[in-house]
């Protein structure tokens, strides 16, 4: 087996065991809601406070992953993550609940930059191998809500410290892979584009789409399995269910979206996404009844698609911060989008819960028009002559 063919897949794995904790907090609240009796805005302050810091000190960790290799910070974030939720159930009040999910932030956001950057150089050019290591993100939100379903449906938020074994598992896991990187980077060198110039403009450009993402995908996350209540009935197994959806059609559509884009191209690929997201949002917010499913699946395909093409492009856009690209277009996908929750939250309490997710559709149809006016990469057409 090639150190690529073994550092992909750890990291890979690696990363699901991270993005758990990015999916728990959402997957969290119905029972914060249940048990503690929070109102919609307080339920979207616990996704902010897991959001908040993360989208603060993200881009500040991908930026010193640009002048250090950092590899020991893959375990130790992956054990600050998991630590974090699993407190989150046992503090006694709500100031400590947003202090531990806030803490699971941090540790999230210090995996992501150099996660990123250590698959990069072990994937080289492949579309397909960052969407692999793309997948594993996806198959942990996945399996989040899972997880939690069946740890604190079964024992209540006082069995939360169970939630750490993930975090456990992946710290170890981050370790075998940083054995095999550093001879896969080096045989994926003479795959790896040569180095040139930041283009800013087209960054800004990609980072607005994915900030446009970003509110969407976290919006749907807090908020649609108590949607999926109101429309479907019954209870928490259904709002599990409707979270469960829009996490493992992203996991399909992740690797989808790097096949695709090797064979249409990474900028196609990525609007036909952002197009397909609008119907998708556009019929899960608006169309009654079981048919909510449906729509879900497809707004978590169009959102996923384009997920590892972010990375990279963004890479591709800076190559001479490959770091802060990172942190940026794969860390704020999920942060950032924490920011806006509040403000949907406190909405849906002076009016409706369906009608404080009517702005998300008009999102990616912005993220669209910020799309349409971006060319392929230098770097990468740079690369392809070689």
């Amino acid at each position: 087996m090639s150190n690529r063919s073994r550092t992909i897949p750890l990291l890979s794995v690696g990363h699901a065991c991270v993005d758990v904790y990015q999916g728990s907090v959402a997957a969290l609240v119905p029972f914060f809601v249940a048990e503690r009796a929070y109102s919609y805005a307080a339920a979207a302050g616990i996704v902010l406070a897991a959001s908040l810091l993360s989208s603060v000190v993200q881009p500040l960790f991908g930026a010193l992953t640009d002048r250090w290799a950092m590899p020991w910070l893959l375990p130790v974030s992956t054990i600050v993550g998991g630590t974090g939720v699993a407190l989150a159930g046992v503090t006694g009040s709500y100031t400590l609940t947003l202090a531990a999910v806030a803490v699971s932030g941090i540790g999230v956001a210090a995996y992501h930059p150099e996660a990123a950057r250590v698959a990069r150089l072990a994937a080289g050019r492949s579309h397909q191998a960052m969407g692999w290591f793309s997948l594993g993100g996806s198959l942990g939100f996945a399996t989040a809500p899972l997880l939690v379903g069946a740890v604190v449906a079964t024992g209540g938020l006082g069995a939360s410290p169970l939630l750490v074994v993930p975090a456990l598992a992946g710290a170890a896991l981050c370790v075998a892979a940083l054995r095999s990187a550093r001879a896969a980077a080096a045989a994926a060198q003479q795959d790896t584009a040569p180095a040139g110039r930041d283009d800013r403009r087209s960054f800004l450009l990609l980072s607005g789409a994915v900030v446009c993402r970003s509110i969407v995908f976290v919006g749907l996350s807090a908020f649609i399995s108590l949607l999926a209540v109101q429309r479907v009935g019954g209870g928490e197994t259904t709002g599990t269910a409707a979270l469960f959806v829009l996490y493992i059609g992203g996991a399909v559509g992740t690797v989808a979206g790097g096949s695709l884009a090797a064979r249409f191209g990474r900028l196609p690929v990525t609007r036909w996404s952002y197009a397909l997201t609008v119907v998708a949002v556009a019929g899960a917010v608006l169309v009654p009844g079981p048919i909510l499913f449906v729509f879900v699946a497809l707004a978590s395909a169009g959102l996923y698609l384009p997920f590892s093409l972010h990375i990279t492009l963004g890479q591709d856009y800076l190559p001479q911060h490959v770091g802060t690209a990172s942190g940026v277009t794969l860390g704020l996908t999920v942060s950032i989008g924490g920011l806006a929750s509040p403000a949907i939250g406190a909405l849906a309490d002076a009016t409706s819960l369906p009608t404080a997710l009517v702005p998300l559709i008009a999102l990616p149809a912005i993220g669209w028009l910020l799309l349409r006016t971006l060319r392929e990469p230098a770097v990468a057409e740079l690369a392809a002559q070689n």
